[in-house]
């Protein structure tokens, strides 16, 4: 039983959650209004929630947040993770345990319940968020419709329906809804503390990254090292990424079924491939390289989705505390010969990463720029970067 926290008394619910089964979850609406449906997850980062809902790999689903108290620091314009705002990609809905608070922090602007508002985003209240995490790692993501009526008047047969007929994200392409509409030049450097976000304005080799839905704080990491970053759209052809004379090709992360975006997407990887150039890939990078050098991915009973997952690095021998957004995985028993496991999740054994043998190419399944999240694995930005450095004769960063 998915229950309401708060006695609600003569109190109209102003919001619902309807899942598939036909489960009907009263609570107070915020945001937006209107109604969206999704799959729903569980995130069990504390802080991040910003970048949470920003981040393009939520398309399609409906986030709740563990972590009780959500909105305390406010909203702002800095940490947010689409590159394209304007497209609203991220999470279509959210779900709270606690009403959203006055925030209480010097970087806020604005009001969370403001922010989502501007951004479309459904969300609700006042959930038993603990009871509806223990379903979704009992049952699977179910399939629900959010919606929120500040009269409290909803045509709740009609949710059920639509909730129970949603066909889900597998064999669903939302690449192509949250990618870059033209190739763009990203400069932005990491934020540094009372100093806001810096600019790279000498760099010393150029990155051409392949936008599934990539996240702002991965190309300010590469920036960072040296780059200047070219953001192509994710149908760019391989001769077109090559006419831009890359030292290096980045496979972002992204939303949807990996196998659905592969069919156009996975022709171009291996064509890339062929051109022996340094390659890391991300998140849905990751699942579309291993299944460009012949391997194959699998949806997953409830994901994983928070900022601290153990990995191990068999690289390394070290074992990260690293940040997760996934609902797909490579399936490790699929990688053929000469494709090497690099990383593997310590919760359940799934695999984290690869690499390919005599190649300089590789891709991890979590998110190394922390944002939200540890930053154990900023290091894999450095051997990216040191693969290019390496090629161009240039002496190696250190990975630490």
């Amino acid at each position: 039983m998915i229950a309401s926290t708060a006695p609600w008394g003569a109190e109209k619910a102003t919001a619902l959650l309807v899942l598939s089964d036909g489960t009907v979850v009263e609570g107070r609406g915020l945001g937006a209004t209107g109604d969206a449906i999704g799959e729903v997850c569980f995130n069990t980062a504390l802080t991040g929630y910003q970048e949470i809902l920003t981040d393009p790999s939520y398309a399609g689903q409906i986030v709740t947040f563990t972590f009780p108290h959500i909105g305390n620091v406010g909203a702002n314009g800095e940490d947010i993770e689409d590159l394209t705002p304007a497209a609203r990609a991220g999470a279509v809905g959210a779900v709270f345990r606690a009403d959203v608070t006055n925030p209480s922090n010097y970087r806020s602007a604005e009001n969370l319940d403001d922010w989502l508002k501007r951004r479309g985003i459904v969300a609700i209240s006042g959930i038993d968020t603990r009871a509806l995490t223990a379903r979704i790692r009992d049952l699977g993501v179910p399939h629900a419709v959010i919606a929120h009526s500040p009269d409290g008047i909803f045509d709740v047969e009609d949710l059920k329906k639509r909730a129970a007929e949603w066909h889900g994200l597998v064999g669903l392409d939302l690449a192509k809804e949250v990618t870059s509409g033209q190739s763009s030049t990203w400069k932005e450097t990491a934020w540094a503390w009372n100093e806001g976000y810096g600019e790279q304005t000498d760099p010393s080799m150029h990155i051409v990254a392949i936008d599934y839905g990539v996240k702002r704080n991965i190309l300010r990491l590469m920036a960072g090292l040296g780059a200047e970053v070219t953001v192509v759209p994710a149908n760019t052809p391989a001769e077109d990424i090559l006419a831009m004379r890359p030292d290096g090709i980045f496979l972002s992360n992204g939303p949807g079924d990996p196998a659905a975006t592969g069919e156009y997407a996975v022709p171009v990887i291996r064509d890339l491939l062929d051109a022996d150039l340094p390659m890391f890939g991300i998140c849905l990078g990751h699942q579309m390289l291993a299944l460009a050098v012949g391997g194959k991915t699998t949806k997953m009973h409830q994901g994983h989705h928070g900022a601290n997952h153990p990995v191990k690095d068999y690289t390394t021998g070290k074992v990260e505390i690293v940040s997760m957004n996934h609902g797909f995985a490579v399936d490790g028993d699929s990688l053929p010969e000469g494709v090497e496991e690099t990383h593997v999740s310590l919760f359940d054994g799934s695999n984290c990463g690869i690499a390919l043998a005599g190649k300089p190419v590789f891709s991890v399944q979590h998110h190394p720029e922390a944002s939200p999240g540890p930053q154990d694995s900023h290091y894999l930005f450095r051997r990216f970067v040191n693969l290019i450095r390496e090629r161009k004769g240039e002496p190696a960063l250190a990975e630490r």
